[in-house]
């Protein structure tokens, strides 16, 4: 067994969401996408940070609790980093977690950006807005973004599983060692 209590060969996916409301639709999703990926990878889905839990403690330094979060993000295997879109970008929460980093802080890690939008207008912002940052802080983002319909999120199952038939190419070898 690993230091997580799992198998070596194991992997992991952390639901990380940046909504500032508690249980949201954007957690929903990421929750959703990370057992999806799990099912066809093999991995398992490690307990989600949702940053409406932290609010309180995100600006206090040091804070232990916050510095464990982020160390559990860095030592995941893929890190599904979700926010709802606010002003055609990612949440001020979600980008006050992600400031804590250094340069280069997300080196090693594999991100799958996720957006819930609700308007077809800011398709691109996951892509425009939240990719980058996690490119400049040294992710490895091998998909294209997912910008989810929130409108969608009953049918979020199957949109999310159409989403992953498309990404598996690029994504899967970072989940089972090349084979797809």
């Amino acid at each position: 067994m690993g230091a997580r209590g799992v198998m070596p060969d194991m992997r992991t996916i952390l639901p990380l969401v940046g909504n500032p409301q508690p249980a949201s639709r954007t957690r929903l999703v990421a929750e959703e996408l990370a057992a999806t990926i799990a099912e066809r990878a093999g991995a398992e889905v490690l307990p989600t940070i949702d940053l409406a839990d932290h609010a309180q403690r995100l600006f206090a330094f040091p804070e232990p609790t916050i510095e464990r979060l982020l160390a559990d993000v860095v030592t995941a295997d893929l890190v599904i980093v979700a926010s709802p879109t606010y002003k055609a970008s990612y949440t001020g929460l979600l980008k006050a977690f992600l400031d804590r980093y250094g340069t280069r802080g997300l080196a090693g890690v594999v991100a799958v950006p996720v957006l819930t939008i609700g308007s077809p207008a800011h398709t691109l912002a996951v892509d425009f807005t939240l990719r980058p940052l996690l490119v400049e802080l040294g992710a490895s983002v091998p998909t294209a973004g997912l910008a989810f319909q929130a409108a969608e999120v009953d049918e979020r199952r199957a949109v999310l599983g159409e989403w992953l038939d498309t990404q598996w190419p690029a994504l899967g070898p970072h989940l089972t060692g090349g084979s797809q």
